[in-house]
């Protein structure tokens, strides 16, 4: 026999009742995430604002307690049952097990639960990759935050709390998001990044989200005059701190934890970010602009796409090469000189496209419908994926050339970029003059 206070009393029974109802239901990952604990909060300091204990986590990046398990951020998910998705990083082979901490409101009740863990598949060979931690959220619960966690025992008040966003439907705070993942290596194409964000902008973006791990102090200013401007959102991005980070895309080419500066986590996070507060998410490079050929903008372009494709989610557009080392002496403007980086608009000549070598493609998404992304495709998705045909629209990507060799008469010279430039100009000499010169 047990012998135990009235409190314990009703904890269990509370138990077994909860037990009772998982166990009756027909949902096969519901009965496997049968809740090991639930118990009431101890009279302590609670976090401002509301009854969860734990400690606010402050960062972008939060190790746990294994050093093997990064969480990033918990998002709401009610596209097929009511779950907390919690984008996350982990050692594909040594995380077995965690469980999610609830907090439940209005009472501040700890509720846990069995964690599925799905490891993206697109790791490229690193041992740390891109992984969901999904819990079934437990019902009357209507849970705030969430801990997450390697066992059902533990210290609730030094477990680091997480936010769970997207629980509010919102009207939507822009038509178009561009997502550029992980900016690195002191990073100084100043006047290339300028030139980008304002083409995405005349092109119909309202927001650009930028993962940040270094760059240098001329592109800080830049980026500090975008996020007052209310264009950028900058997320802290200290990979580095955790891991041991590759500026590779595939393991065999350097042997790090994890590739691009955790790039696929870094996507992912954006679009589950602006999930419910954009209509549309764009994935690509700092050095990469979707350009229409048939259409003035990106909002024309897409309602035309959607109507003659209107059961997908997903838009990926051809990327094609222009050569940062084959200049045109148009549009050689001398103020622009003194400044770091390249100048799209000299550069109109694309390369030809290579025999049996596939060109990878950047996208623009629904988020909505989006599940799991990575760089080039759509892992999971509840819509279709559409080629766009390069008579539509092609990804403009200036940078080193992959065709070194050939002569400037073999390149395909491209001036659609120009259609683009009085205010394009206009524009980047407003930022620079407020910024750099």
């Amino acid at each position: 026999m047990i012998h135990c206070g009235k409190k314990h009393a009703v904890v269990a029974c509370v138990l077994i009742l909860a037990s009772f109802l998982i166990c009756s239901s027909n949902d096969p990952w519901l009965q496997s995430s049968i809740a090991r604990k639930i118990f009431f909060q101890a009279t302590s300091a609670p976090l401002a604002g509301h009854l969860c204990r734990g400690k606010p986590a402050q960062n972008a990046i939060t190790p746990l307690n294994d050093n093997r398990t990064f969480v990033i951020a918990p998002y709401f998910d009610d596209r097929e049952s009511k779950v907390t998705r919690v984008i996350g990083i982990v050692h594909h082979q040594d995380v077995r097990q965690l469980y999610c901490w609830f907090c439940c409101q209005p009472d501040g009740k700890t509720f846990v639960v069995k964690a599925k863990i799905d490891v993206h598949s697109d790791r490229f060979g690193f041992p740390y990759g891109a992984a969901d931690i999904v819990c079934l959220e437990p019902e009357n619960c209507n849970p705030t935050h969430v801990a997450i966690h390697e066992s059902t025992d533990g210290n609730i008040d030094q477990l680091p709390q997480f936010e769970i966003k997207n629980r509010k439907a919102e009207p939507f705070s822009a038509n178009f998001t561009v997502c550029i993942s992980t900016m690195f290596g002191n990073y100084d194409n100043v006047l290339q990044f300028i030139q980008s964000v304002e083409m995405y902008k005349i092109l119909g973006a309202q927001k650009v989200v930028i993962y940040k791990n270094n760059c240098s102090h001329l592109m800080e200013k830049v980026l500090k005059f975008y996020v007052e401007e209310g264009t950028a959102e900058i997320i802290p991005w200290p990979i580095d701190s955790h891991l041991k980070v590759s500026s590779k895309w595939r393991f065999s080419l350097d042997g790090m934890d994890i590739g691009y500066y955790g790039q696929i986590t870094a996507l992912n996070d954006c679009v589950y970010r602006n999930m419910k507060r954009s209509k549309f998410v764009v994935l690509n490079d700092a050095d990469e602009i979707i350009l229409p050929f048939k259409h003035p903008d990106w909002n024309t372009m897409m309602n035309n796409l959607q109507e003659q494709h209107p059961r997908s989610a997903v838009f990926l557009f051809e990327s094609h090469i222009f050569p940062k080392t084959v200049f045109t002496d148009v549009f050689n403007i001398s103020s622009w000189n003194a400044v770091p980086g390249a100048n799209i608009l000299q550069h109109v000549h694309r390369e030809p496209d290579r025999k049996k070598v596939f060109n990878p493609r950047k996208m623009i998404i629904d988020p909505r419908k989006v599940i799991q992304t990575s760089v080039h495709s759509v892992l999971h998705a509840y819509g279709d994926s559409v080629y766009v045909p390069m008579n539509v629209a092609l990804m403009y990507h200036c940078r080193l050339p992959h065709q070194g060799h050939l002569p400037r008469k073999s390149l395909i010279r491209d001036t659609t970029l120009w259609r683009y430039n009085s205010s394009l100009i206009t524009n980047v000499n407003k930022v620079l003059y407020q910024t750099v010169l």
